[in-house]
């Protein structure tokens, strides 16, 4: 499909995948801890595992030998996806926190203060709003033969 989202989704749109990136953002590397912290079935959690393998999202590196054991890193590829889940967490906070508010915030380390995602403009540095936008097709490659 020549739609951007819909080749993202393709690779992380399935249920339990932005959580495993989550986690392992966070830290978890190993399958069982990941099982525990987010109580999918193993064969889910097999299956999405793989998938961002094979995508290039994770990257499975041996860490015991007998029995052969596994865990999971993000590649550059996953950890290039820290900014989604940090504008989906913001999103959920904004809308979906109700009465009790956010269960975390988000902080930033070096100055140790709440902090918001923002989209910026990469030439000019404005803040960037849907409204100020338009997507338009990129020119196509020459095709050698």
């Amino acid at each position: 499909m020549r739609c951007s989202i819909a080749r993202t989704l393709d690779v992380i749109g399935e249920s339990w995948t932005l959580l495993i990136i989550r986690d392992v953002l966070q830290g978890a590397r190993r399958f069982d801890d990941l099982q525990t912290n987010l109580g999918v079935a193993t064969n889910t959690l097999t299956s999405r595992l793989k998938r961002l393998t094979d995508a290039g999202v994770l990257e499975r590196r041996p860490y015991q030998d007998n029995p052969p054991r596994f865990e999971y890193a993000l590649t550059e590829k996953g950890r290039s996806l820290s900014p989604i889940l940090l504008s989906l967490t913001q999103w959920g906070d904004a809308y979906l926190a109700g009465s009790e508010g956010p269960p975390r915030f988000i902080v930033h380390e070096p100055c140790g203060h709440r902090a918001a995602v923002k989209v910026v403009c990469t030439h000019c540095g404005s803040g960037i709003k849907a409204k100020d936008v338009r997507m338009v097709d990129a020119p196509k490659k020459a095709v050698r033969r």
